[in-house]
């Protein structure tokens, strides 16, 4: 194994425990302020992480260029990424894990649609095997340690979180592929974190905020989970593609769903049964087929 596979995997270990985290955070403190929280803590760290690779030199983007990128960043990280952390209260981490295996075909299958990208046949034998997967673990509420409601309603925001995220790279696709990656992703967390903000003019929504942000929280634990979210899993994970080839980086990637199941199980108490083992089994074959697929 060399290091670019290294890295690959590490990400995805990184993000799984980042998860399990945010899960735990998620017990005091609500989706959103996490969220809030999380984002404008990676939107800090990267300012001198900039510094260190590009130096003080700005990049060549058009008014366009950048507006576009914002907006990915409202519907990518601001609206994503709070529908995620409801996920993650709502159906635990296990779930939400497996149901996250949908970010990868969903911004496949946007492609086709959006950017003039064609889907072989054996990619859509893919994608309805995330699927399956997916209703493997979320369509049958009898006998669960979900509450029914909560589960369906956790699945719905699972799945929405996955398309959104999958439209905010859709979107800037063209300027991950030609801008710098560090200045295109810290211009999406600007669009993140304003997209939050602009949430909470109304006074009520300030208010509610600030009262749970004084709250008594587990600070450390929110701190550790968004340094690792927002932070250390996208360093790896860029090291990853810049060393391997993007299909088997993005494959490797993908096995954050079955870290996630594993840790839920060990750190969260989740159960680990064969629906879900058959679900993140389903998933990750699916998810392969495709990517190994696109190139």
């Amino acid at each position: 194994m060399n290091w670019g596979e290294i890295f690959a995997l590490s990400s995805a270990a990184v993000w799984a425990l980042a998860v399990i985290m945010l899960r735990r955070s998620g017990e005091t403190l609500p989706a959103f302020e996490l969220n809030l929280f999380k984002n404008t803590f990676g939107f800090v760290l990267m300012i001198p992480t900039i510094l260190i690779f590009y130096g003080v030199a700005l990049p060549d983007f058009s008014a366009a260029e950048i507006l576009l990128a914002i907006a990915s960043g409202v519907l990518g990280i601001a609206l994503a990424d709070t529908w995620y952390l409801k996920a993650l209260n709502l159906m635990g981490a296990s779930r939400t894990g497996i149901v996250a295996s949908l970010f990868s075909p969903f911004v496949i299958l946007l492609s086709t649609i959006f950017l003039g990208e064609r889907m072989q046949p054996g990619q859509w034998l893919g994608f309805f095997l995330v699927i399956a997967g997916v209703m493997l673990v979320t369509w049958r509420v009898n006998r669960s340690e979900v509450d029914s409601a909560d589960l369906k309603k956790g699945a719905l925001y699972g799945v929405a979180s996955m398309f959104m995220m999958a439209i905010g790279i859709v979107m800037v696709k063209g300027l991950l592929e030609t801008k710098p990656f560090l200045w295109t992703f810290e211009l999406r967390m600007v669009g993140g974190v304003c997209g939050l903000l602009v949430f909470m003019l109304p006074r009520e929504r300030w208010l509610r905020v600030k009262h749970n942000f004084l709250q008594p929280q587990p600070w450390g634990m929110i701190v550790g989970a968004s340094f690792l979210a927002a932070y250390l899993a996208l360093i790896l994970w860029l090291a990853g593609y810049k060393l391997i080839d993007a299909s088997l980086a993005s494959a490797l990637n993908e096995t954050n769903g079955a870290f996630i199941v594993l840790l839920a199980w060990l750190m969260l108490g989740e159960s680990l049964n064969r629906r879900k083992l058959a679900g993140i089994s389903l998933t990750l074959t699916g998810v392969i087929i495709m990517i190994s697929m696109s190139l």
